[in-house]
């Protein structure tokens, strides 16, 4: 006899219930095959975890054009913010800008590498830093680095800022919405499982193939182990047939 399986995806979950439903319509009190609570709360349970899995693909769709624009914004930071320090490491160099001068912006004086800017984080923490210094050293006296200016770099960096706020909230969304759906695949699969035990039960007494199609007929899902042959029929003594 073949083994069943629980659904392990949210469309096998909702057309097993969908399945279960469907054949129980109309089932008399007398000959129930499923009780009327479990239907009951099946029905329920379809609904809200249908109009879920909807919003969460919705909200999954949402964050996956967002973060298109994400990425593009967090580029143009990175790119200016980057060149800013390249430049103004040169002109250290150079000897245009004092060296000792690179603390305004929380550089080290004898280092002229550009530090990592991989991470948002990074990309948060040593914009501010950039501005921040390069105001500093402007008030001290300083002239101010050009190609880009600090304007330009402080346009990209709050632009990136702005995102960034929006990227959090999308990814805080998402993991609710997520959340609320994994309490719902529990419920859902200790329906399901519930349901078909019922369905087993009534059909127990029956032979394996009939057992199998009814069982079948009310969205029980069987497979066939490896090497395992196939049930086919019954003779009229009762003795099964399997597929070679």
């Amino acid at each position: 006899m073949p083994y069943r399986r629980l659904p392990n995806t949210d469309q096998a979950r909702l057309r097993a219930l969908e399945a279960a439903i469907s054949r129980c319509e109309g089932q008399s009190f007398a000959n129930q095959v499923v009780s009327f609570s479990a239907l009951l709360e099946a029905k329920s349970c379809c609904n809200t975890f249908g109009t879920q899995l909807s919003q969460y693909q919705k909200v999954i769709e949402n964050q996956i054009n967002a973060n298109k624009q994400y990425q593009q914004v967090v580029a143009n930071a990175r790119m200016y913010i980057s060149h800013f320090i390249q430049v103004f490491n040169l002109a250290v160099i150079r000897g245009d800008i004092k060296s000792e001068h690179k603390r305004f912006y929380r550089l080290e004086p004898d280092a002229h590498t550009v530090p990592d800017l991989s991470t948002d984080v990074a990309l948060l923490e040593w914009g501010k830093h950039i501005i921040d210094g390069e105001g500093e050293r402007i008030r001290n006296g300083g002239t101010p680095i050009y190609n880009p200016t600090i304007t330009k770099v402080k346009v990209h960096y709050e632009i990136f800022k702005e995102y960034n706020g929006k990227h959090k909230l999308h990814h805080s969304i998402t993991n609710r919405n997520r959340g609320e759906l994994v309490k719902l695949r529990k419920r859902c699969d200790e329906l399901i499982l519930d349901m078909w035990n019922q369905v087993e039960e009534k059909f127990k007494n029956e032979e394996p193939l009939e057992r199998l199609k009814k069982c079948q007929e009310y969205g029980v899902v069987y497979y066939y182990r490896k090497e395992e042959k196939k049930l086919l029929q019954t003779s009229s003594q009762g003795k099964l047939f399997a597929e070679d």
